[in-house]
Order: C-alpha cells, then structure tokens, then sequence
C-alpha cells in the first residue's frame, strides 16, 4: 500500500522552511499547516514583505549594518559622538547596544569573526575599510572591540589589535564578566576569571 504524504507544493514548501535556521523538519512542518489552513494567516503578505526586504535592504557601505538607502541611519545621524567607533561581528549586533543606550558612538560590522574550520580568514571580514576610515578620521579615534568571548571573538580581537596598533586609535575592549542578576554558581571559569579581571573600585 502507497504511504500517503503532502502534496509536492507542501513538501516544497517545508524544504524551504527547513532551510531556515533554528527551524527542524516538525517545526517546518508546524508552520507550512499554519500558513495554509489559519483563517488569519496571510501567506500573499508574508511573500510581499519578504521579497520588499530582500530587494531594499542592503549592507551600509560605510558600516555594514542595515540601510535602506545610501548609507544607514546610524552613518546618517549628526549627533554621533565621531571619535568613538565600536567593532562588532554580525549587523544585528549592533541592536543590542543601541536598545541599551550606552553608545552613542559609530559602529563597524565585520561581517563575521575569524575561524579556521569555517574557512573564514581576515580576507573575507570587513578590515580594510576598517582601517581606511581609522586612517581618514581627522582626530585619533577609540576603537572599541565589542567582540565576542569564545574562542574565534578572542581571535578576531587578537588579531585587530596587532594590525590596528601605532594606527590613528586607541584601542580598547569592551568589559566581560557576570550578567546583572546572574549568580556565581552560574558563571563558567571564563566569566568569573573576566570578572575578577575587570574589577573597579568603589
């Protein structure tokens, strides 16, 4: 007897759900039922609004976070503090920083972090622009690398701070240690041993 399944425009469709991350076969699968049978899913507006962000959205050519036009709305504001620039891996990095408030500086988004076993070297990362706009600044900048603490975000900050050293910066490295609310018996050796490393007075 012949196994019954979705029709081929259902499979079609959960093979490119699978395809996103964070997404497995059964959650593809929840979610394809969902946008063909839910009275209130709108599968039309779902392809429009991906399509429109496809077609509009595009790296900033100054910072490489998300721009809609030339130049991004971070690049575009006059009231940035532009002796400060902050050095970041991915675009949606940078949301972090702005929700908090606590920078009101420029940003740079490389684009990745080094990995060897990715097969992901400087030459792919965003580091020449980098230094040009080190290089073109009118007055010394802070670099701040706001990178991450595994063992490719120690890499990466590594290896910008051999290249960036006796360059128009002065190099600093965001703080590390326990998150607010968090307790000791949590925290992995890394964490407590920045921590104890990051100490300020009182």
């Amino acid at each position: 007897m012949k196994r019954i399944d979705f029709p081929e425009p259902v499979k079609a469709l959960v093979a490119q759900l699978k395809r996103l991350p964070g997404v497995g076969p059964r959650s593809a699968e929840r979610i394809a039922v969902w946008l063909l049978q839910a009275p209130h899913a709108d599968p039309a507006s779902l392809a429009g609004s991906l399509l429109e962000a496809k077609e509009m959205v595009h790296p900033c050519p100054t910072c490489g976070f998300f721009a809609t036009a030339e130049s991004c709305g971070v690049c575009n504001d006059p009231t940035r503090d532009d002796h400060a620039l902050c050095v970041v891996e991915q675009a949606t990095d940078v949301l972090p920083l702005e929700r908090s408030g606590a920078f009101r500086g420029r940003y740079h988004c490389l684009g990745g972090k080094l990995s060897p076993l990715d097969r992901v070297s400087p030459d792919d990362l965003r580091i020449p622009s980098l230094i040009r706009r080190i290089e073109s600044a009118s007055t010394e900048l802070e670099v701040i690398l706001a990178l991450g603490s595994d063992v490719e975000g120690e890499a990466t900050a590594n290896y910008l701070t051999e290249i960036l050293r006796g360059r128009n910066c002065r190099l600093t490295r965001i703080a590390q240690g326990l998150p607010a609310g968090g307790g000791l018996e949590y925290a992995d050796d890394l964490t407590l041993m920045r921590a104890m490393q990051g100490r300020r007075n009182i």
